[in-house]
């Protein structure tokens, strides 16, 4: 099971993730957009959606990780690699070594809530059974924009 580690393979799925967030953004959501790429292909996507769907946990990342563990019949997605808009949440990281994720890029940094490195380091935490890869900053200036400016708008 191969993981996506070239820069251009990274930016065209954040692009993707981009392009997700656009669906939380138009629902009202905070536009974040993640998916889950196994062997170059997209297994699961997401996007934020704990307002719509009336669930806490409906985080962009929760949301790909179950369509992919879905569409592969697997929970244990190893040798996969999330893609997210931004770094994950404490919640999210927990899912993602739960899930067994080899690997996690996200564009923007999360300086108030960020477990991949940000705030806490969950996901390389040496206390935990699981370890995940952490490449930050893959389109950051353009997820990041996408954030602010939502923001902006509801001020």
């Amino acid at each position: 099971m191969g993981v996506t580690t070239t820069e251009a393979g990274d930016e065209a799925f954040m692009r993707r993730a981009l392009e997700l967030a656009q669906h939380a953004e138009e629902a009202g959501e905070v536009p974040v957009g993640a998916l889950v790429v196994l062997n170059d292909d997209i297994i699961g996507e997401g996007w934020n959606q704990p307002i719509v769907a009336h669930d806490p946990t409906a985080h962009a990342e929760i949301v790909a990780l179950r369509a992919a563990a879905v569409r592969i019949k697997n929970y244990r997605l190893s040798g996969a690699t999330l893609y997210v808009t931004l770094e994950p949440c404490a919640m999210c990281a927990g899912a993602i070594v739960q899930a067994r994720i080899t690997r996690v890029v996200y564009g923007a940094a999360d300086p108030k809530a960020g477990a991949a490195g940000s705030v806490f380091n969950l996901l390389e935490s040496p206390s935990l059974n699981h370890r995940a890869q952490i490449t930050g900053g893959i389109l950051a200036r353009d997820c990041g924009e996408n954030l602010k400016s939502f923001f902006q708008a509801r001020r």
